[in-house]
């Protein structure tokens, strides 16, 4: 097995359908159709797939290019196990309102925290490793 180190390896990706996890949180789908040395990658027929509890919804993003230090986790997905998800599909409008949903939810446990640490003379500061990518 002839191994090359670095984003070289993903030129064996190339035109293969990959899941790309990114450091906002977002999971894109597509067909890698290029790669360069900082490993920033350029997905066609994309899509952004939201994920909330045992549902998922697809939202069709078209050509998209990604900066490789944006990446977290990347791999091909299996043609064969592709269909044997536990979850189920959502249309577009269900999913972005159930995470909306989830999102205020996460917000107001966060409020209910910081008042609890607050009355006990400790200072909350929120996780905002997702909100400086924007």
């Amino acid at each position: 097995m002839n191994f090359s180190p670095g984003t070289a390896t993903l030129l064996e990706e190339l035109d293969k359908k990959l899941m790309v996890l990114l450091r906002d949180g977002r999971t894109l789908i597509g067909y890698l159709r290029s790669v360069d040395q900082f490993a920033n990658l350029v997905l066609h027929r994309t899509i952004e797939r939201i994920h909330v509890g045992k549902e998922y919804g697809d939202i069709p993003r078209g050509v998209f290019i990604v900066r490789g230090e944006n990446v977290v986790l990347l791999g091909e997905i299996d043609k064969d196990k592709g269909g044997d998800l536990p979850l189920q599909q959502v249309s577009v409008d269900d999913i972005l309102d159930a995470q909306r949903r989830e999102q205020e939810a996460k917000q107001d446990q966060e409020k209910l925290l910081a008042k609890a640490l607050k009355e006990r003379g400790l200072h909350y500061i929120p996780d905002l490793s997702h909100d400086d990518m924007f």
